[in-house]
């Protein structure tokens, strides 16, 4: 439990580039919360749109950092690295909470101090329509390592974390594109249960075109996060044989890909490497 029983300090960041069309529905959803103990930061990672004359509406009330164009990563960790909470929560600025989104989270960490992360369920809304997720996006809690290396389970905007998590497995890497969030969450959820809070508290809204999970060939970076955790070597043989499996899969699929292209050199370079890890199998 909390010292004195007070509540823990939250810190909230939403990382944002040209998303004004839409940022400050996420801004509001934040300062609605029932729960008051927290600060937001908003990092602007170089937007070009008129995303600072709609934070200098706000800039006596949450905090702004206003940095050179450098990716989701960068922002979120540069996000990260001036808070100053004892939980960290994210929102992507195209995604909403709703008001007891931090109240719940906050009370579970109350409740279980050997809990290290957690999220909730969620909305899914595609180009302004309501729609369920395929049995393939359902959320399982516990040690997800092995159910989220074909398919990322975890949502950013849905997340709470301790914060000294991150002296455990490291920050956002900043050198993915893509797939960034992926990477973070097989590195903590190879060594930490993500426990699953079965309430929607968050509305995730897709379908528009800058979107990352809309970037071609997304598989390549997933290929790269599988690969780092493998050679960390850190990983159970149990996970370490399913990371290899999937890899091989992700490594044949993309290769395919890449040949239907014509880029043969990608392709075989895809397919040496596939070779290279199913050896690990033996």
């Amino acid at each position: 439990m909390y010292k004195n029983n007070r509540n823990p300090l939250v810190s909230v960041i939403i990382p944002t580039y040209n998303r004004a069309w839409i940022l400050k529905e996420a801004i509001e959803s934040v300062l609605v919360q029932d729960f008051k103990d927290f600060e937001l930061t908003i990092v602007d990672d170089g937007s070009t749109d008129n995303t600072r004359d709609l934070l200098a509406k706000y800039e006596h009330t949450i905090q702004i950092i206003k940095k050179d164009n450098g990716g989701v990563s960068s922002a979120r960790n540069r996000g990260i690295r001036s808070s100053k909470g004892d939980l960290i929560a994210f929102l992507d600025s195209d995604d909403l909470w709703l008001p007891r989104k931090l109240s719940n989270q906050v009370n579970l960490f109350r409740s279980d101090p050997h809990i290290l992360i957690s999220q909730t369920e969620e909305i899914w809304i595609r180009n302004g329509k309501r729609v369920n997720p395929g049995k393939r996006h359902q959320k399982v809690s516990g040690m997800i390592f092995e159910n989220s290396l074909d398919l990322c389970l975890v949502s950013p905007s849905a997340v709470m974390m301790h914060r000294k998590i991150f002296d455990d497995i490291g920050l956002f890497d900043e050198n993915l594109p893509a797939c960034e969030d992926y990477d973070l969450w097989l590195r903590i959820s190879s060594r930490h249960p993500v426990h699953l809070m079965d309430t929607p508290l968050i509305i995730k809204r897709g379908g528009h075109d800058d979107q990352l999970s809309k970037m071609p060939g997304l598989d390549k970076y997933r290929i790269c996060a599988i690969r780092k955790i493998i050679d960390d070597n850190r990983l159970s043989k149990d996970q370490l044989r399913a990371a290899v499996s999937v890899l091989i899969e992700k490594c044949k699929i993309y290769s395919g890909g890449c040949l239907r292209r014509g880029r043969n050199s990608e392709a075989a370079y895809y397919t040496d490497l596939s070779e290279t890890y199913r050896k690990r199998l033996q």
